[in-house]
């Protein structure tokens, strides 16, 4: 098992690293979440990884933090979510957004993860609910009530803002990285506030 790896970041094509390890280039795949919490290449950094073995397949998964491994590692265990799908949850949401998602039983923002239907998401919803306690994850009712009047938009905020994005000619993935960067920026935001937030980030001055 391949618990941790620490190198020089040789590339970065998302969700593809290859860490230089003392002379040996590990391929590591790494949710998006990650991505936007790593150095540039050329730098040392260091990974939480997973090593996955399938019939047809030996995979790397890497992590810029031990919880999110262990998040990934909870949702492998989930039927019918393998990691591949992991990954693309991981990359659509981070482990604060997935855990408030739980806790509200809202299946619409899953099911916009690529790869995640209505029934994986009805079941991820149900298996979460009973796993994410056991890694520390309060997924309440009352834990998203709190969270959300805490500082951190609901999932509606950035579900609009985000959907304004798209509508306005952006890429899914660039709208989530975007306003991701924007939450970050000004957590207590309501949805336009993110969006001019996202904009402006997005759209080079002059």
């Amino acid at each position: 098992m391949i618990g941790r790896i620490t190198g020089t970041l040789v590339e970065k094509q998302a969700p593809t690293l290859i860490v230089d390890v003392q002379g040996v280039g590990y391929e590591v795949q790494v949710p998006m979440t990650s991505i936007y919490q790593l150095p540039d290449t050329g730098k040392q950094v260091l990974l939480h990884t997973h090593f996955a073995v399938s019939e047809t397949a030996q995979q790397l998964f890497g992590f810029a933090t031990r919880a999110d491994r262990d998040l990934f590692r909870t949702l492998i265990k989930v039927n019918g979510v393998g990691p591949k799908m992991a990954l693309a949850i991981l990359s659509g949401m981070e482990g604060k957004v997935l855990a408030r998602c739980v806790a509200e039983d809202n299946v619409a923002a899953l099911v916009k993860v690529p790869g995640v239907g209505k029934k994986t998401a009805e079941r991820l919803l149900i298996e979460l609910r009973d796993k994410l306690p056991a890694l520390g994850v309060d997924v309440s009712p009352l834990a998203a009530m709190e969270q959300a009047s805490g500082g951190v938009p609901s999932l509606s905020e950035r579900d609009d803002a985000e959907a304004a994005l798209v509508a306005l000619g952006y890429k899914p993935t660039d709208a989530t990285k975007a306003i991701t960067a924007a939450v970050k920026q000004a957590p207590e935001a309501k949805s336009q506030e993110l969006i001019r937030l996202a904009l402006k980030a997005m759209i080079p001055a002059g």
